[in-house]
């Protein structure tokens, strides 16, 4: 046996009902919906409510908005500066260590131990990496950021500003 030899029992299959030929058989004239209506007409569309605001159109969407305007930093912890084995870090050696990418804003952020004097330049740091620098004979310089007021708009012209 082979797929194309199968077939349906007989008489479990029916011939489907041919609707709206005239008034000369079953079926037609009205053709089974009954007299006007908006159920004897045209089919009603899905997702429609009897002309109330349906449900898709209801619901809140956009809620929000992103910030084209703000500045990211990456983050790099104490124990990562520590396991590069400098005592000058700045970008550029960030950058050279696979750390932090070209144009990245880098902030020093506090987990880790220090037990080495390190001089660190980073755009950013926190307060606690600050202090434990500053604690273990260190110093910290600030690199100015490449923009005065405020980061070029990211996103496009779509964007809600």
């Amino acid at each position: 046996m082979k797929l194309h030899d199968l077939s349906s029992p007989a008489g479990t299959t029916h011939r489907k009902r041919i609707l709206g030929r005239g008034i000369g058989g079953k079926g037609g004239k009205t053709a089974g919906r009954g007299t006007k209506g908006q159920k004897a007409r045209r089919q009603i569309p899905a997702g429609f409510e009897g002309g109330q605001l349906p449900t898709l159109q209801r619901i809140p969407k956009l809620k929000g908005f992103t910030n084209p305007f703000r500045v990211e930093y990456t983050p790099v912890n104490l124990d990562a500066l520590v396991a590069l084995g400098v005592s000058e870090i700045n970008p550029d050696v960030l950058v050279a260590h696979g750390l932090l990418r070209k144009k990245d804003l880098v902030k020093i952020l506090g987990r880790g131990e220090l037990s080495t004097a390190l001089h660190v330049s980073a755009h950013g740091f926190s307060a606690s990496a600050k202090a434990a620098i500053e604690a273990a004979g260190g110093t910290t310089t600030s690199v100015d950021l490449p923009f005065s007021v405020r980061p070029p708009a990211a996103g496009n012209q779509h964007q809600n500003r």
